[in-house]
């Protein structure tokens, strides 16, 4: 696979996550692809996520960042987790309206815990804002706060993934 290919990240449809639920009306919607070792996802934020005039939120950016190293757990792990600690340093101000892409690498870790990195950038690709996280993987039987056709879901996603990967396809799209 190319470096500098951009391959889809299929995802749940229907689930009203405010970062990538397709049913969240006021969600941010957002779309993942691998590119090499990063999954990745481009986005414009338009007003309703403004902090400052013409800057995004904190809390938006920190939401950006938090679900790009979701989805690269998601993606190379393939289990469960919930987020356990996460660093962010704001380099530059986020701006509203601008193409940016938010970029996510696993570290390093083990089978309790592992380290994520995030960045974010915009169109001219300047880091603006730098994530480290820190994510527990859970076993299923201590989930008992997601709904089961969830997990089946999410379980199903995560045989996908790994199925178009030993198909070397590496596309885990339909």
């Amino acid at each position: 696979m190319k470096t500098n290919e951009k391959i889809p990240v299929e995802k749940l449809e229907g689930y009203t996550c405010f970062a990538c639920g397709t049913a969240n009306p006021i969600g941010l919607h957002l779309d993942f692809y691998r590119m090499g070792d990063r999954i990745c996802s481009d986005v414009t934020l338009g007003q309703y996520y403004e902090g400052w005039a013409n800057m995004a939120h904190g809390g938006i950016i920190s939401t950006l960042l938090d679900e790009v190293m979701s989805w690269t757990l998601i993606y190379f792990k393939r289990q469960f987790f919930v987020t356990r600690k996460m660093e962010l340093k704001y380099v530059r101000p986020v701006p509203i309206g601008q193409p940016l892409t938010v970029k996510g690498k696993l570290l390093d870790g083990d089978s309790r815990l592992i380290r994520v990195q995030g960045d974010l950038f915009d169109g001219s690709r300047k880091m603006l804002a730098r994530s480290l996280g820190e994510f527990a993987f859970l076993p299923e039987d201590r989930l008992s706060e997601v709904p089961q056709g969830l997990k089946r879901e999410m379980k199903a996603l995560f045989e996908k993934m790994q199925s178009a990967e030993q198909n070397g396809s590496n596309k885990s799209s339909p």
